[in-house]
C-alpha cells in the first residue's frame, strides 16, 4: 500500500556574512541546527546564500562593479568543498535534509561564478547540485549559466526532492522537467531585490511563482528568501551613495511554505529574518491530481514531446587516454613524438 511521508519543513528567511564564505557556511549550519530542534526534516536556504548576492550589478555600471565581481569570484567555494562540509556536517549531525544556494566558483576558470543548490541528504552527503539555468537580467554580469545535466529530482526518504533558483521558477519547462520527472516536494530559492521597478513588488511576485508550481503540479512548495542586512547596504554605500535608499524598500522579500493547493501553509515572512515552519503531508497531493495531473491523464504526450539534453557543457573533451590506448595497441610508445 502507498504510504507518503510526513515531516517538518524550514525556510530560513536570513542574510549572509557578506562575501565571507565560512562565516556564512557557520550560520547555516547554525540555523539548521536551530530548525531541527524545532523539528524540521527539510530546511532550506536563499539564493546564494554563501557568501551573498551581486548586488553592485544592479546600482553601479559594469566597470566598476568589476572590482565587486572580483571579490566574489575570490569569496566563492567549490562543491564539493570546506565551506559545503560544514553545512554537510550539520545535516549530519541532525538527520536534517539541506538545500543551500551558494556561489560555485568553476574548478577551470576564474571567471566562471555559477549559481548554484546543494542538495545534501541527512547522512551529510551531496545528493547533487543544480546551477541556474539562465541568470536573469543584471545577473548576467556575474553568473555563467548551468546545463542540463543538474535538471534532477531526487528519491529521498521526506519525497521526490527538486528544486530551482528564484527567476526560473518562471521558466514553464524547467518547472515541467522536474514535475516529469515526479517531483512533489520543491525548493524555490530567491534574493530580496529592492531595486526593482517602483510599481514591482517583490515579495507578492515571489509568492504568486511558488503558488503557480504548486497548483500547476499539485506539490508543496518550499521557499526561502535572503534579506539585506545592515551590512550589505554598508558595503554597497562605498559603491554608489544613495545605496541604503535603493535597498530599504519593504515588501521585498518573501518566504513561506505553499500546498499542493496554491494556498500559502501556516504564515510566512515578509522582509524580516526568522525561519518559517510547516507541517507537510504529501498525501494531499494525491486528490488535486485527479483533476489535473499534468504529468499523467491531463496531458496529450502524442501532441507535446519535452526532450532535456542532460549532456554536460564542458570546455573540451579529453580523449588522451583512448588515444595513448590505440598508440600502445599499435605497438607505439605512450611518449609523443617518438616510437620504438
Amino acid at each position: 500500500m502507498l504510504k507518503l511521508p510526513r515531516f517538518k519543513a524550514a525556510a530560513v528567511q536570513a542574510s549572509p556574512v557578506y562575501l565571507n564564505a565560512s562565516a556564512t557556511a557557520e550560520k547555516a549550519a547554525s540555523l539548521v541546527r536551530e530548525a531541527a530542534a524545532n523539528g524540521a526534516k527539510l530546511v532550506a536556504f536563499p539564493e546564494v546564500f554563501v557568501p551573498g548576492y551581486p548586488y553592485w550589478n544592479w546600482i553601479t555600471d559594469p566597470v566598476t562593479g568589476s572590482a565587486w565581481f572580483e571579490k566574489l569570484a575570490k569569496a566563492s567555494v567549490l562543491v564539493p568543498g570546506p565551506e559545503v562540509e560544514i553545512v554537510c556536517k550539520a545535516a549530519r549531525d541532525t538527520g536534517c535534509h539541506v538545500v543551500l544556494g551558494v556561489n560555485e566558483r568553476s574548478p577551470v576558470s576564474l571567471g566562471a561564478i555559477y549559481n548554484t543548490l546543494v542538495f545534501i541528504g541527512p547522512d551529510g552527503a551531496l545528493l547533487g547540485k543544480h546551477r541556474k539555468l539562465v541568470p536573469t537580467w543584471a545577473e548576467k554580469l556575474t553568473w555563467t549559466g548551468g546545463d542540463g545535466s543538474s535538471l534532477r529530482v531526487y528519491d529521498t526518504e521526506i519525497g521526490r526532492l527538486g528544486g530551482l533558483a528564484c527567476g526560473e521558477n518562471t521558466n514553464t519547462l524547467a518547472r515541467f522537467a522536474l514535475l516529469g520527472q515526479g517531483e512533489l516536494v520543491h525548493v524555490g530559492s530567491y534574493i530580496s531585490l529592492p531595486v526593482a521597478p517602483p510599481d514591482y513588488d517583490m515579495a507578492e511576485a515571489i509568492k504568486l511563482r511558488a503558488i503557480a508550481h504548486s497548483f500547476e503540479g499539485k506539490i508543496f512548495t518550499i521557499v526561502s528568501c535572503s534579506t539585506v542586512s545592515v551590512e550589505i547596504i554598508a558595503a554597497m554605500e562605498t559603491v554608489v551613495p544613495d545605496a541604503r535608499a535603493r535597498l530599504q524598500r519593504k515588501s521585498s522579500a518573501f518566504s513561506g511554505i505553499i500546498g499542493p493547493d496554491g494556498r500559502v501553509v501556516g504564515d510566512p515572512l515578509i522582509d524580516d529574518e526568522g525561519i518559517v515552519y510547516a507541517d507537510i503531508d504529501l498525501e494531499r497531493c494525491i486528490q488535486p491530481k485527479q483533476m489535473h495531473d499534468i504529468v499523467g491523464h491531463y496531458n496529450r504526450f502524442d501532441i507535446f514531446d519535452l526532450r532535456v539534453n542532460r549532456r554536460p557543457q564542458t570546455p573540451l573533451g579529453l580523449t588522451e587516454a583512448e588515444a595513448v590506448a590505440g598508440q600502445e595497441q599499435a605497438g607505439f610508445s605512450s611518449i609523443p613524438g617518438r616510437s620504438e
